[in-house]
């Protein structure tokens, strides 16, 4: 029988960092401080999960940003303007990077139920190596750890090319595609596992797509969750996502079912 034996998991957003607020801060610093271009938290937040150079590229490419640009700077944005805004987005990212490695409440139990069932963990990101570098033991030393890690460093492209997954593969001998999910809270990551031919899961609190910190999920009223819950659960389904869970603690109960 065909059974799952491992599971890819994103950082930010899945394992770490309620609300994926750590990215978001340094690119409204990026584009609103520094460039004088207002960017809201939305169009700040929807290319989530690619590579930080290319996220800056999709967020420069949105027509209102680009017309934006284009009164500031009288001419339009070119790879010289992504080139600076990445370098200043990294000085920013790296200056707070540490204080965003908090593991998301279920994740370390859950990771621990799944390792008693044989399962080996793996992980993708959208964060280099470098960051990871700084991300990896601040969040082991919380208790969150992965068997593996593969950044976009290690492979011809990021999300939402499928090889982070494939190196992951590749790295912990696993032999075929069925026997693995993918597990994430962006667009970006339900697409790369969707491009990898692996069940593609979303993640729905504590996501980058429902955008709320802890502290104001905690606040938020039963019928406001529910609601954002939804529109969340609704744009991961027709990203094309096997299944979307409202948190990590169901997915032990998601892959016995995908078992069966």
């Amino acid at each position: 029988m065909k059974k799952i034996s491992c599971v890819i998991m994103d950082w930010a957003g899945t394992a770490i960092d309620f609300g994926c607020f750590a990215p978001l801060n340094a690119f409204l610093k990026v584009f609103s401080e520094e460039k004088g271009i207002d960017i809201t938290y939305k169009q700040a937040r929807e290319p989530m999960g690619l590579l930080k150079i290319d996220h800056i590229k999709a967020i420069l490419t949105m027509p209102e940003v680009a017309e934006k640009f284009r009164v500031r700077y009288g001419r339009d944005w070119n790879m010289d303007d992504v080139n600076e805004m990445y370098q200043s987005f990294e000085k920013h990212l790296f200056a707070s990077l540490r204080d965003f490695t908090t593991p998301i409440p279920g994740v370390i139990e859950t990771m621990q139920q799944l390792r008693e069932q044989g399962i080996k963990i793996g992980s993708t990101t959208g964060y280099t190596q470098a960051m990871m570098d700084v991300v990896r033991p601040e969040a082991a030393a919380k208790g969150y750890v992965v068997d593996n890690l593969v950044t976009p460093n290690d492979v011809p492209a990021g999300r939402p090319a499928p090889y982070m997954i494939y190196k992951n593969m590749i790295d912990l001998a696993i032999p075929s595609v069925d026997y693995v999910v993918k597990v994430g809270d962006t667009i970006a990551d339900i697409k790369e596992g969707l491009n990898a031919k692996v069940w593609s899961i979303g993640i729905v609190t504590g996501s980058n797509e429902m955008g709320l910190s802890e502290e104001e999920y905690k606040h938020r009223s039963a019928e406001e969750l529910s609601e954002l819950k939804r529109e969340v659960r609704e744009k991961m389904l027709n990203a094309g996502a096997h299944f979307v869970l409202d948190n990590i603690t169901e997915l032990p109960a998601c892959i016995e079912k995908i078992n069966r």
